[in-house]
């Protein structure tokens, strides 16, 4: 009876390597030359040739090209992985020259913080309305094994994530929300930079990849309804605008009444305190200066 599923990714897992430093196989490949140069003069120079020279000769030789062809250098924040026939034999992370036997093959990575901003691409927002976006990336390579071994492309790989999240965080929130009751794109640029990262971590995990920075860099409604938007929150503005202009006015209004029958300034029926509420309405909330009329007469 066979199971079916899919199979486990095996994953690569970066270990230290067995590598030499340069310097002292420097030094012996110099100690090599010498010895060499050595036979070879003093038996070029003899009346009667030794055969043993001519072979340290030859010997120092072999040895001091096999030497030649282990060197390699590795600068600041760079790595070498170390393959023989394929198989991976370590990650060596020392800086300078380095030396390896020269049979096994070395593949440098960079381990450096890289910056990438992305495409602007087309998202559909929570509430189905197509927006423009863009994310910065600051990323770095953690697992030399992983990135070299388990993805095809690392680079690419990290491009094609960062446009896949970014997809994910839109599509999850509103572009913007004129109330401020809920989390969205354009107000919440902390907590939405937040959970992009914690999304690009998750999803770079299997490449040896961490997210040490991001966050959008461009964000608005796509050009085909950029105008309609943007005349939907202007007219949002004014109602948000009017209806805080009313709550003040009727806010003064039961204030000002309040404080005349506290004070015994005037007393007012209802039918008057209406005519009146309608004044101080029309004065507080007209857009344009109230002209005053002057009652030179009797109160009523």
């Amino acid at each position: 009876m066979f199971e079916t599923g899919t199979p486990a990714l095996n994953r690569s897992r970066e270990t230290r390597a067995a590598t030499q430093s340069g310097y002292l196989m420097l030094f012996v490949w110099l100690v090599l030359l010498g010895v060499a140069v050595w036979a070879a003069i003093t038996n070029a120079n003899a009346e009667v040739m030794t055969a043993w020279k001519w072979v340290v000769v030859v010997v120092a030789g072999v040895v001091g090209t096999l030497i030649l062809c282990g060197f390699y250098l590795i600068n600041p924040n760079e790595a070498a992985a170390i393959q023989l026939f394929g198989a991976y034999k370590g990650t060596d992370r020392e800086e300078g020259l380095r030396w390896v036997l020269p049979w096994l093959t070395r593949k440098k990575i960079a381990v450096r913080a890289n910056n990438v901003i992305s495409e602007k691409i087309k998202v559909n927002d929570a509430r189905g309305n197509p927006v423009e976006m863009a994310a910065q990336v600051v990323w770095r390579v953690t697992d030399t094994a992983q990135a070299l071994f388990d993805v095809d492309d690392y680079k690419e790989f990290v491009l094609a994530q960062i446009e896949a999240a970014v997809r994910s965080i839109g599509s999850r929130y509103p572009y913007d929300d004129i109330e401020h009751q809920e989390v969205t794109l354009r107000g919440n640029h902390d907590e939405v930079g937040e959970e992009l990262r914690k999304a690009l971590i998750e999803r770079l995990n299997v490449a040896g990849i961490t997210v040490d920075e991001c966050g959008l860099t461009h964000l608005a409604y796509a050009p085909e309804i950029a105008g309609a938007m943007l005349r939907r929150q202007q007219a949002e503005a004014v109602i948000a605008a009017r209806k805080k202009l009313v709550e003040g006015a009727v806010t003064m209004v039961e204030m000002a009444l309040t404080h005349l029958s506290e004070k015994n300034v005037v007393d007012l029926d209802d039918e008057r305190k209406a005519a009146m509420v309608s004044n101080l309405m029309v004065v507080l909330c007209g857009e344009r200066d109230t002209q005053p009329v002057v009652n030179t007469g009797s109160l009523y």
